[in-house]
């Protein structure tokens, strides 16, 4: 059976048959399942970096002085998270030599890429923001391009690894692990680091064994990725196509992966409304960080807030996405995961005015956890409703995923100086303005048929 023959067998598949509602146990219970669990502790490890070359890195060179609009423009050392669909066809085509074969298609990549990223991160904690700029611009780079490549990898295990049945539990465990490997890498490294500090340490000594630690922990991803079973789907897909060339494989992973996308109607459109839906929570996100600081709070009590009153906003609000997502149309649940992530930046506009108040802050931090995290759940339902093609899900997912980031990376880089120029109040005001591009795309999209095209989603 050829690649294609593979898709095909998987699209005309029989419709799903009406089945009684899972009982409570049931719907619990598929949690616990071993590759459920896989997916959950993969999402951890993914989550776990993105914040080690964003928020956390802002504050330690806020802490060290650096200037506003330096920081802000740090954002482009994410260009990896946008450009990775670049390389995802490689990823899906190309072994390594010796993890491949020790390991399998898809954990010998995810291996691979942890251990490289063990060593980005290590380099980073090496660094010194204030003396050597260009140097830490570098490492913090490796870190997003060893991150982002994993992040590949873990898409397309998850695609393969999970049968119909776990899906939906594998998709929401891998959210809220996610979004707790982030709070780790935020609130959990500033507690770390203020420990050392405490402890006797100088804060570039501190930093950099708060680095250290962040690396440590990305051996739980790897020890996951060896006690997992590679996938059956990707072992299958890796015999039937053993006797095409590396090229041949390359060239139909990208190209039929793209031309598949762009033949759909208003492509284009879909692909602008991928890029702005999370630009207000971007914009907004890579100041928030320095916004805590200069307002007077300390990182401990930033980090205390964060990963207490935040990680619960974010877990509550993972399930009432959820529940707008089964509870209404995808149009309807977009146009409410939209709007709610953009007012909550008023609740920062809002502590600007209160001052050093940590109940402010608690509550503003909840806020925003709580509606980016309803935001983020119908979000992904979305973009997974997009890959329709079994054949190309792990490279258009990197695409859309990919283009995500490009409001993280490249439109909020200039966040930094609007702040300066405008004050704290009024930036956050403007952060919610700049979510209107994406309602109105989101109400043209709609009246085309977008979304009915798309059929019924399941989260």
């Amino acid at each position: 059976m050829t690649a294609p023959d593979i898709a095909s067998e998987q699209s005309s598949a029989s419709p799903e048959q009406e089945s009684p509602a899972p009982s409570w146990r049931e719907s619990m219970a598929v949690y616990l399942q071993p590759r459920v669990l896989v997916v959950m502790f993969l999402g951890f490890s993914s989550g776990l970096p993105l914040a080690l070359s964003g928020s956390t890195l802002q504050i330690w060179m806020r802490e060290l002085g650096v200037d506003l609009g330096t920081i802000g423009l740090f954002a482009l050392v994410g260009t990896p998270y946008t450009l990775k669909f670049l390389w995802a066809p490689l990823v899906d085509a190309l072994h390594v030599p010796l993890f491949t074969r020790a390991f399998g298609r898809r954990r010998g990549w995810l291996v691979f890429a942890q251990l490289l990223l063990i060593v980005a991160v290590l380099l980073l904690g090496v660094t010194d923001p204030a003396r050597s700029p260009f140097f830490v611009a570098l490492a913090a780079l490796l870190v997003a391009a060893t991150s982002s490549t994993q992040d590949i990898v873990v898409d397309a295990f998850r695609v393969e690894s999970l049968p119909e049945s776990e899906q939906a539990a594998g998709m929401a465990g891998y959210v809220a692990a996610y979004r707790i490997g982030m709070l780790v890498s935020t609130a959990g490294a500033l507690v770390i680091v203020s420990a050392f500090e405490s402890g006797g340490l100088p804060r570039g000594s501190a930093w950099m064994w708060g680095y250290v630690v962040m690396a440590a922990l990305v051996l739980i991803g790897t020890v996951t990725a060896l006690v997992a079973t590679e996938p059956a789907q990707s072992v299958k897909v890796e015999a039937e196509t053993s006797a095409e060339t590396t090229l041949a494989r390359v060239l139909r992973a990208a190209v039929g992966a793209f031309s598949e996308f762009l033949g759909r109607k208003d492509a284009i459109a879909a692909l602008a409304f991928v890029v702005l839906f999370k630009f207000t929570d971007a914009f907004s996100g890579t100041m928030t960080a320095p916004f805590v600081i200069d307002l007077g709070f300390s990182k401990v009590d930033y980090a205390t807030i964060v990963k207490g009153v935040g990680l619960a906003a974010t877990l509550i609000g993972g399930f009432a996405g959820g529940f707008v997502a089964r509870r209404y149309s995808l149009a309807t649940s977009l146009w409410i995961g939209g709007v709610v992530q953009a007012l909550a930046n008023l609740s920062f506009s809002w502590l600007a005015v209160t001052g050093v108040d940590q109940w402010a802050l608690a509550l503003a931090i909840s806020a925003e956890n709580f509606t980016s995290a309803i935001g983020t759940v119908i979000f992904v339902a979305y973009l997974s409703a997009l890959c329709q093609n079994p054949l190309h899900t792990a490279t258009q997912y990197a695409l859309l995923t990919a283009l995500a980031a490009v409001g993280r990376t490249y439109l909020s880089s200039g966040a930094g100086y609007v702040a300066k120029a405008t004050g704290w109040p009024l930036f956050f005001m403007i952060c919610v303005i700049v979510a209107i591009p994406s309602l109105v795309l989101l109400g043209w999209l709609q009246r085309r048929g977008h979304f009915e095209a798309l059929g019924p989603v399941r989260v």
